[in-house]
């Protein structure tokens, strides 16, 4: 079965950086649009950032634009989040998604998220 593992949050400072990475297993992750969103509690979930199958497109929400980079590694079966710059407004579980096809027809997966804590 399809599973998607996150890893990399914890405890930082205002301005300071994590790197998040997840890892995907039981189906194929080199076809799929993989994403990162996030929750705070009491908010609904968010949209960060995405990036294609091949890497080829990525996308971010704009309060992200310039702080994260979004890569993967097919060859890993791993998708990353680089975050820099990190505010406490940046507190949140993160969640990996990974994403194929539309409607119907598509398939889509979640991680169970890892905790990224922004305070000093």
């Amino acid at each position: 079965q399809a599973q998607l593992v996150e890893s990399g949050g914890g405890l930082v400072q205002p301005g300071g950086s994590l790197r998040l990475s997840c890892v995907g297993s039981g189906f194929t992750f080199s076809i799929y649009t993989m994403s990162w969103y996030r929750r705070a509690p009491g908010k609904e979930r968010e949209f960060v950032a995405s990036i294609s199958s091949r890497g080829s497109t990525v996308n971010y929400a704009d309060s992200m634009k310039g702080r994260f980079t979004i890569s993967r590694d097919n060859a890993k079966n791993s998708v990353y989040l680089q975050m820099n710059s990190l505010k406490p407004e940046d507190t949140a579980v993160y969640y990996c998604n990974a994403k194929v096809g539309v409607g119907s027809t598509g398939r889509d997966y979640w991680g169970q998220g890892t905790q990224v804590t922004v305070s000093s």
